[in-house]
């Protein structure tokens, strides 16, 4: 017996749903790549790129996930030998180091909690002490999708510019772009990377990396630029030089709708429906952790994300939960990865997201823990229910 008929929900982090209107934009014949449209289409892909990651520098658009995104970020800026350091606070900011490490890059690890996010002073201490500016590039994430953790990116900013450190400040913005606020010229950051497939609600297969006139310094004498990801090669008059190649026609049509419909809720109003969200999602999982069992992997509220929640399950199979929720309501949860393999699961909550979508994934995570039998508070989803009916008003 189940109650799953009709369209699978996915409440994973990345993919996330695509609106049908996102869908319908890419179900059309091809473009002549050659054509006036074409480069009108990518120049307004570049200009409002640049305005979502909130800075006068350059935009650049690859054929690539985020993987991709972090090695044309790398590429353009660092010397074989460069010392670069990672700030942890999850998997991915350790994961880009690993790529810089495979590079050929000197990587140190500024050592994090899964369960707590960067600690900007910490941050400025061990960049004080690097006298010699050994550090050539500082990287992190502004949300963690393993871990749920939200990192102050502006605060981590001020402390660097407090240790009056010239390192290169790089922020993976993978699961935070269009979904949270970001201030790449204001909060000094000077090269910032997103992906396709989270906030900005477009298939996986797009990589975007932004830069500024600090970067394109270092660019300059960067001896790990390889054709495909230069930025150079990328400045070339002709407009084919801006893919390396054939233009992915039919993604940029998906991503040009997307952002229409950002542009029209306006980006203040999808920050605020975001944060609305996250915490009606935070408010059923503190219930749920009255039983003992679930709870926050972040363990202070100020540092939990308004993309992802990271739920712990102690004494219980969090994949049993997994397997309940798709199998018998359709609901597709993210599985623990990185540490908490096997020891929690998440819940997204960016992108194309809303209130039933998300009550009702909160409805079908409380059934799975009733028909498992496992301990919890109960009336999540009606705290959820109760945050919003006294937030979004009449």
């Amino acid at each position: 017996m189940t109650v799953r008929a009709g369209r699978e929900f996915l409440a994973i982090p990345g993919p996330t749903t695509m609106p049908d209107q996102v869908l319908q934009a890419m179900h059309r014949p091809a473009l002549d790549i050659y054509s006036n449209e074409m480069v009108e289409l990518t120049d307004s892909l570049l200009r409002d790129l640049s305005r979502l990651f909130a800075t006068q520098g350059k935009s650049y658009i690859y054929i690539s996930n985020g993987h991709g995104a972090w090695e044309a970020t790398l590429s353009n800026v660092l010397s074989r030998g460069d010392k670069v350091l990672v700030l942890e606070s999850g998997r991915f900011a350790i994961g880009w180091g690993q790529a810089a490490a495979a590079m050929g890059a000197e990587v140190e690890v500024l050592k994090g909690d899964w369960r707590r996010a960067i600690r900007p002073a910490e941050v400025e201490e061990r960049l004080r002490r690097d006298k010699e500016h050994t550090i050539k590039a500082i990287l992190v994430v502004q949300v963690d999708t393993a871990s749920g953790a939200y990192n102050d990116i502006e605060a981590i900013g001020k402390a660097i510019k407090a240790a009056g450190h010239p390192a290169l400040y790089m922020v993976d913005t993978v699961a935070s772009l269009g979904c949270m606020p970001f201030e790449m010229d204001k909060w000094y950051v000077d090269v910032a990377m997103s992906g396709s497939q989270k906030g900005l609600m477009t298939p996986p297969g797009l990589g975007f990396v932004a830069a500024n006139d600090r970067a394109w310094d270092a660019h300059k004498k960067a001896d790990l630029r390889t054709p495909y990801w230069d930025w150079t090669e990328r400045e070339g008059s002709e407009h084919y030089r801006k893919y390396a190649g054939t233009a992915p026609v039919h993604l940029l049509f998906a991503l040009r709708e997307a952002i229409n419909m950002l542009h029209a809720e306006g980006l203040e109003n999808a920050f605020e429906r975001h944060r609305l969200l996250g915490e009606a999602v935070r408010r059923a999982v503190a219930v749920w952790g009255e039983g003992q069992v679930l709870g926050f992997n972040i363990a202070e509220p100020a540092e939990r994300s308004n993309t992802v929640t990271t739920v712990t399950v102690k004494g219980a199979d969090p994949a049993a939960i997994q397997r309940y929720a798709k199998e018998k309501c359709g609901v597709v949860l993210g599985t623990g990865i990185g540490d908490l393999q096997g020891q929690a699961f998440r819940i997204a909550h960016m992108g194309h997201v809303n209130a039933p979508m998300i009550l009702g994934t909160l409805a079908v995570v409380e059934v799975a823990l009733t028909a498992l039998n496992i301990p919890h508070g109960k009336a999540g989803a009606d705290a959820a229910i109760q945050w919003l009916g006294e937030n979004v008003k009449a």
